[in-house]
């Protein structure tokens, strides 16, 4: 697990630098293929702006909400130490702590609980915005983006179903790095595996608390071999943004058939590989909050996928690409 890159000296945070790697990727791949389809590649610039500012803040507000985390943020602000702590660990040892100067110098946290040995991180109340620390949560931030990129594109006159195909294949491009985000920090991960490529998480990991609490593993052991749900998403989101974009130039024949074709697709695998994991996440009616939203998304795509289709029969084939670009400015 590395929980930061340390560039030029500088630690950043793993999650949030793929992260933002993946939105980087993403809005290149819409921005590339916006001249051909007839749409100022500026304009797709600024939506990609507005886009990851909103997707970070619908991620967040839902993983507040739903994640099942409310507690903790409203703990770390009114009492520190009844958040969920670690303890103290070097290399494969690890101890109790048996004051604060001890997890401060071990870099895990500023208060040491006197009963429980463990490490918390001190008063912060404006923790809740910190999203660099992590904890987005995909379908928060997609429900936000679609209606305020939808918004944005009729202001500017801009077809937006043309730009939401062109995000069929940019949107799982970006979250596979994401998720590969979530690899390093240790976030995300899946249940007991014990297949060949099973993982096991180091010491202070999410996957290592979980374990310990669990009493599986002793202080001193790394987690018991998990799924890498992490893995499964990442590969799984590049393979079908390789189909999106395949189908985009091959297949598509009515606007609006890439973006709900993926939706349709993402939901049926994340709801699979939710299946696997098992970090905190939310629970209802006996599915997670991410299961529960991709079974609305299913019904609602094969709605907007029969209906786009019906309203094609009546207009008349559409092409894939213009042939003129719509002037920069």
């Amino acid at each position: 697990m590395h929980g930061t890159f340390v560039i030029l000296g500088i630690d950043f945070p793993a999650y949030f630098t793929l992260l933002m790697v993946g939105f980087m990727v993403g809005i290149y791949f819409a921005w590339k293929h916006a001249p051909a389809a007839g749409i100022d590649p500026n304009r797709i610039l600024d939506l990609g702006i507005l886009l990851v500012v909103c997707g970070i803040a619908g991620g967040r507000i839902a993983h507040v909400l739903f994640d099942g985390q409310l507690m903790d943020y409203y703990y770390l602000c009114v009492d520190p130490l009844q958040t969920q702590g670690e303890f103290l660990f070097k290399g494969a040892n690890a101890s109790a702590c048996v004051d604060d100067a001890q997890c401060a110098a071990a870099g895990v946290g500023e208060l040491c609980h006197p009963f429980a040995g463990t490490c918390h991180w001190g008063q912060d109340c404006l923790r809740v915005f910190k999203f660099w620390y992590g904890g987005l949560t995909y379908y928060g931030g997609f429900l936000l983006v679609v209606p305020v990129g939808i918004l944005f594109l009729r202001r500017f006159n801009i077809p937006h179903w043309k730009v939401g195909d062109m995000a069929a294949f940019a949107i799982p491009m970006g979250i596979g790095f994401g998720r590969m985000g979530c690899f390093y920090a240790g976030c995300c991960y899946g249940g007991l595996c014990d297949l060949p490529w099973g993982i096991s998480f180091p010491p202070g990991s999410p996957a290592w608390r979980a374990h310990l609490d669990e009493h599986l593993i002793g202080v001193a052991d790394g987690s018991l071999p998990v799924h890498p749900a992490q893995l499964y998403t990442a590969f799984s989101m590049w393979a079908l943004a390789g189909l999106m974009l395949w189908w985009y130039h091959r297949k598509k024949t009515f606007d609006g058939e890439c973006f709900w074709l993926f939706a349709l697709l993402y939901a049926g695998v994340r709801f699979a590989i939710e299946m696997l994991r098992d970090d905190a996440r939310g629970e209802y009616f006996g599915m997670s909050t991410s299961q529960g939203i991709g079974v609305l998304l299913i019904i609602g795509s094969l709605y907007m996928l029969s209906r786009l289709y019906k309203r094609s029969l009546a207009e008349g084939p559409v092409t894939t690409h213009e042939s003129t670009a719509a002037p920069s400015g």
